[in-house]
């Protein structure tokens, strides 16, 4: 069984913002002639890698609320220019959205069990992606998403 991991997006007020931000980046490996793939930088390195890279995502919060996710496909540990550990969380750059699951604040990341994630919104509820982001915020809020 797959394991997901779940972060802060820091610096993303919506999922477009993280979208942009994916093909920006994207775009510039490409210009730069380095390969076309897209991770996030982490200090802590999962334990748990086998489990979360054979089919768990990257849960994004975005305003304390779990709106999308990414999947991981590949964890690359690595020592930086100063001697600290790290590693590289590689995403496929498709971000799927979700549910809405108000999440609070918190450091790093945190494991998720498929139980407890939010559900893909599909194609029957695709119409919940188009709606504007603070009307989403507000329902959800009030518990009616």
């Amino acid at each position: 069984m797959s394991l997901n991991l779940i972060k802060l997006c820091v610096g993303c007020d919506s999922v477009e913002d993280l979208e942009e931000w994916i093909a920006f980046r994207l775009d510039e490996r490409r210009r730069a002639g380095e390969p076309a793939e897209h991770w996030h930088t982490t200090r802590m390195v999962p334990t748990r890698g086998d489990e979360i890279t054979d089919g768990g995502s990257l849960y994004w919060v975005i305003k304390g609320s779990v709106q999308c996710r990414q999947l991981i496909t590949e964890i690359r540990p690595f020592i930086d220019d100063e001697g600290i550990g790290r590693c590289h969380l590689v995403l496929d750059p498709e971000v799927v959205r979700t549910d809405w699951q108000p999440r609070r604040a918190f450091q790093g990341w945190r494991y998720l069990k498929p139980a407890d994630a939010p559900a893909d919104l599909g194609k029957g509820r695709a119409a919940l992606a188009e709606m504007p982001p603070k009307l989403r915020l507000e329902l959800a809020e009030l518990g009616l998403l």
